[in-house]
């Protein structure tokens, strides 16, 4: 009788020791100090800005070069490709427009898209993301809970428009 109340007694020990046991990590998202990583190919045309194209459907000519961008005495005018980023569950990449140096427009290129349960994170982190940059106006924004590496790629891919922006 003794072993078997001993026994319990360790067991239970054990299992509320298992249950109590956390993960001592915490996620963190430090991106916006971190340059973002040179693209392979310097001519690509995601590495030049373009301007942006009126609703109707006609395409303005791209610029060449950020000094080709219409550029007013209150900051940049026209649309702005970041980076490349890709992050562990796929690509993220955005074209950021600009109108007398204030973000107007936010648009996701390219997001995690390699399963469905990707698309479905990038489909409800996205639009936060978006929603935030354009209420902070820069890429000092936060990151959305359970999309860390979509909201990591988010941030550097905005940071890189914004520099080619000059903003």
């Amino acid at each position: 009788m003794r072993k078997a109340a001993l026994t319990t007694a360790s067991t239970v020990a054990g299992v509320v020791l298992l249950l109590s046991l956390k993960p001592h990590h915490t996620p963190t998202v430090a991106v916006a100090a971190q340059p973002p990583s040179p693209s392979p190919s310097s001519s690509s045309p995601s590495s030049s800005p373009s301007a942006s194209s009126s609703s109707s459907g006609s395409a303005a000519p791209s610029p060449s070069s950020p000094s080709a961008a219409h550029t007013t005495p209150a900051g940049p005018t026209g649309t702005y490709t970041g980076s490349t980023i890709n992050t562990r569950y796929g690509p993220v990449q955005l074209a950021v427009t600009f109108s007398k140096g204030k973000i107007t427009a936010v648009k996701a290129i390219q997001t995690p898209s390699g399963d469905g349960r990707s698309q479905q994170i990038a489909s409800y982190a996205v639009p936060q993301l978006t929603s935030e940059t354009l209420s902070a106006q820069s890429a000092q924004i936060d990151a959305v809970s359970g999309a860390t590496y979509t909201s990591e790629g988010y941030v550097q891919s905005l940071q890189s428009a914004l520099d080619k922006a000059g903003v």
